[in-house]
């Protein structure tokens, strides 16, 4: 907490509720989250770079056709919270948060010293955060995917991670590399152990014994529903493979 700077415009912030739902359409968590009024930043003065790069739809398929012809595994992890652990280059203050008032300290704000979510530059701070940490740990990042990093050991054990935001899809040819990643990982950040990967941008992902099996069935009943068309006469479509 500061006094408001003269040269130097405060943004204001909110509070945002949020339902997180499962693949079934439950109810899984709630969420609260204090944002930043982001659209009253002005390019040049609050911020400079705000891009964050993401794996394409095209590069997780690629994975999921990787791990069901090498029999392998796919897991996810979630990282709670991570636009927040990005560290700012810029100096920025936010309005203290409503209900949150410090007895004779009403005229001062707070400076932050890492991002919040909302901000344009979040996304660039996080990507530059978990981008230096697999750098830092042995990881070398794909040349044409800048969200896939790949570390090999010289026995040619593999690890394959791919960062969508706030969430992280690994898969590997050694057991062993996952409870030594997930460790680390967890050292580093909060994060939540989702376990094998079953849904993953409105992809259904059914992981056994007889191999890996996608659908989109979740997603397929919400385009119908939202067209109002639940009742509709199905018919079979040939597919070419």
């Amino acid at each position: 907490m500061v006094p408001r700077p003269n040269e130097k415009k405060s943004i204001g912030v909110k509070w945002i509720y949020k339902e997180k739902k499962n693949v079934k359409g439950e109810v899984e968590r709630y969420k609260a989250r204090l944002v930043a009024t982001g659209y009253n930043q002005k390019y040049g003065i609050d911020y400079e770079e705000f891009f964050s790069p993401v794996a394409g739809l095209e590069t997780i398929r690629l994975i999921i056709v990787t791990v069901a012809q090498h029999r392998w595994r796919i897991y996810q992890m979630h990282i709670k919270s991570a636009f927040l652990n990005g560290f700012l280059e810029e100096e920025i203050y936010i309005e203290l948060p409503m209900s949150y008032e410090v007895k004779g300290h009403k005229d001062k704000v707070l400076k932050l010293n890492k991002a919040l979510y909302v901000l344009k530059q979040a996304p660039k701070a996080w990507y530059s955060h978990i981008d230096g940490y697999f750098l830092k740990n042995g990881f070398v990042k794909y040349p044409h995917e800048y969200a896939i990093y790949v570390k090999i050991k010289e026995s040619g054990v593999t690890l394959v991670v791919c960062l969508y935001v706030d969430d992280l899809i690994f898969t590997r040819n050694n057991p062993k590399m996952f409870g030594d990643f997930k460790q680390t990982m967890i050292k580093e950040f909060e994060m939540m152990d989702i376990g094998l990967m079953s849904y993953c941008l409105r992809i259904e992902i059914k992981q056994g014994e007889d191999g890996i099996f996608v659908n989109q069935e979740k997603f397929t009943r919400e385009i119908l529903k939202k067209f109002k068309i639940e009742d509709c006469e199905k018919m079979n479509t040939s597919v070419k493979c």
